[in-house]
């Protein structure tokens, strides 16, 4: 049901730091203590792929895995970029860690301070409307929005956030101009849309399709490049008018760079390992993620896609927070 891939892809030497060299073997000693994994507050997709992967890591190295959360912007990819190279803390992050430093300044250099283990998950969101919004499809909405420029509003969470960036690819790929109103989280946006107070909004699937499912809400395509069995039936917004469109929330695993490559190459093993394991993809898939175990390098190569790709847009629309 959930979407594992192994593909690996050539990257840029700066890009990958001290990659996991293959048939390496790790220290015998390693690891002789417990391992930290730092991501974000508590609650949350990162949260949760940090909780699920220590569990499995834990079982099987032998070792304790301990989930350090650290609230605040940028807090825990900066925990990790300044940390000691040896294996022992290590980041569980969002594409965040790409994205926030399109938008403003920040403190660390993930291209020089941090290296790829592996994708973990992909989030995708759907593209729902109120009942009253007479679009029916993608292909409706854009006609409506180009119709009628600015006049079609749309809820977003905070600069940066994965439905901020779908509604912007959205906008930026379809030639539409959409009106956005702002919200600090995505409760109180998705409450807004149902209410007909805004009339569309992109959200996760877990938040969006029990409200499909009851009528409040009408789901037009969902934000993956690829049809989700998150949610049957429903097709894509490439598939819909807007070719070549994808936006998902993307977890990864990263180590502070100059670790050691024969403990980066075990870091990879034993997560894909722990993702791979039929009961955590059901996990994962139960809080609408599916999962992705990946190289090193096909992490890295997708940081370098969506940085080029996503620059390109936030240039174009003149979005940056503080920079």
């Amino acid at each position: 049901m959930t979407r594992i891939t192994h593909q690996g892809s050539g990257i840029a030497l700066l890009l990958l730091g001290p990659c996991a060299a293959a048939g390496a073997a790790a220290p015998d000693h390693f690891p002789s203590r417990p391992i930290r994994f730092v991501t974000a507050a508590v609650g949350g997709g990162n949260d949760f792929s940090a909780r699920i992967i220590a569990q499995g890591l834990a079982v099987n190295l032998g070792q304790q895995v301990i989930v350090d959360n650290r609230g605040g912007s940028h807090i825990p990819q900066l925990t990790v970029s300044k940390a000691t190279p040896d294996g022992y803390t290590i980041l569980v992050q969002n594409n965040t860690v790409w994205v926030a430093p399109l938008l403003e300044k920040v403190a660390y250099d993930h291209f020089r301070e941090l290296v790829p283990i592996t994708l973990t998950a992909r989030t995708p969101n759907i593209l729902a409307a109120h009942p009253s919004l007479p679009a029916t499809s993608v292909k409706d909405l854009i006609a409506a929005a180009k119709a009628a420029p600015g006049e079609i509003n749309y809820a977003s969470g905070v600069v940066g956030s994965s439905n901020f960036i779908a509604a912007e690819l959205f906008k930026a790929m379809a030639g539409v101009n959409l009106t956005r109103i702002g919200y600090k989280g995505s409760g109180p946006a998705l409450i807004d849309v149902m209410a007909g107070q805004v009339k569309l909004i992109f959200s996760t699937t877990t938040s969006t399709w029990i409200h499909v499912k009851s009528g409040k809400l009408k789901a037009l395509a969902i934000t993956s490049a690829e049809p989700s069995p998150l949610a049957p039936g429903l097709p894509t917004i490439a598939a819909s008018g807007v070719p070549g469109y994808s936006a998902e929330a993307i977890y990864a695993v990263w180590a502070p760079a100059r670790t050691p490559r024969p403990i980066l190459a075990l870091l990879n093993r034993e997560i894909v390992k722990v993702l791979t394991a039929p009961q955590v993809r059901e996990r994962f898939f139960g809080a609408g993620a599916e999962v992705v175990a990946s190289t090193p390098q096909a992490l890295a190569a997708e940081i370098r896609s969506e940085t080029e790709r996503l620059d390109r847009v936030f240039r174009n629309a003149g979005i940056r927070v503080n920079r």
